[in-house]
């Protein structure tokens, strides 16, 4: 298939997969986007939101549609490493044996990725990064395709602790979940209160969705839009030639160099997800809030004035 019918294709299996996943998830579009555009990208997702918004059934519905294996892990204070890679056991003939953790799966979810302390979280880092994890000195390659969908709850902070920026940076978007309209949430009350189970359809293989990644990175891309990410990502960091007075006067730190590869890798997939080509500086414009919120930190000054990491990321686009 040339890549301009794989693309046609891809756009008519989006279509799909999200009449699909609507069977069970009401409203929460721009989350579901985000999530697919994540995945067809190949980059993880953070899901932040206030708890009963399904965000765990919105992750489990997605991974059923797609085909994939799905494990999810709930993260708590005593939470080890060894609970999330796996262990060496002793078996009946004295050989130490492998036992796998949750982490060898298609799809991990990393249920309040935030409650657990940072030697735990660390453990998802070189799988996040590497797609392998390293256990007494033996490297295992974990099976293609591969995601970290997390989720954290921003208005619990009893007994958690804040992801570290390194592994914030490995997310590709972070997404807001928003409470449903009214009219969504009585669909929602509806749908979920009578004896009738919706069931999903899987829709693509894993190697389907490789090949997917595979063509959205084979997407030409033209110089002014990859400049467009790169100026748009150092007018982020204060210290930078390129920045504005708002941004020295409100953000700490700006984004690194990652978020340039994936504003560009996200914006290639929301043209192809649209039936387009090539991407243009409009498709980096609709992926860069969920790209860059997590990357800038935000000053003391921003807090007090109630400036949001959204309304820095506007000025500068």
């Amino acid at each position: 298939m040339s890549d301009v019918a794989a693309i046609q294709n891809l756009v008519q299996k989006r279509i799909e997969l999200k009449k699909e996943i609507s069977k069970i998830i009401v409203g929460q579009e721009v989350g579901v986007d985000q999530i697919l555009l994540s995945i067809f990208s190949g980059g993880h997702a953070l899901l932040v939101g206030v708890p009963g918004l399904a965000k765990t059934l919105m992750v489990n519905t997605i991974s059923q549609a797609l085909g994939l294996d799905f494990k999810r892990i709930q993260f708590t204070p005593d939470l080890m490493p060894s609970d999330i890679l796996g262990s060496e056991i002793l078996d009946e003939s004295r050989q130490f044996k492998f036992i796998k953790g949750p982490i060898f799966s298609n799809i991990i979810l990393a249920d309040e990725i935030n409650r657990t302390p940072p030697k735990t979280q660390a453990a998802l880092l070189e799988a996040m990064q590497e797609r392998a994890v390293t256990i007494a000195g033996q490297h295992y390659k974990l099976s293609l395709p591969y995601f970290v969908l997390a989720t954290q709850n921003p208005i619990e902070q009893e007994g958690t602790y804040p992801l570290p920026e390194a592994q914030l940076d490995r997310f590709m978007f972070a997404i807001k979940l928003d409470y449903p309209s009214f009219s969504e949430e009585v669909q929602v009350v509806k749908s979920t209160t009578t004896d009738q189970t919706e069931k999903i359809n899987p829709l693509f293989t894993a190697q389907e969705i490789i090949d997917f990644q595979h063509l959205i990175r084979r997407i030409p891309v033209a110089d002014n839009v990859i400049e467009y990410a790169v100026t748009l990502v150092s007018k982020t960091r204060p210290d930078n030639a390129l920045s504005n007075d708002y941004v020295k006067n409100y953000l700490d730190w700006g984004a690194g160099p990652r978020a340039s590869q994936n504003l560009i890798l996200a914006a290639k997939a929301h043209a192809a997800f649209n039936g387009k080509f090539s991407p243009d500086i409009e498709d980096v414009k609709a992926v860069a809030t969920g790209i860059l919120r997590h990357r800038i930190i935000k000053n003391y000054k921003a807090d007090a004035e109630g400036i949001s990491e959204e309304m820095i990321i506007q000025k500068l686009m």
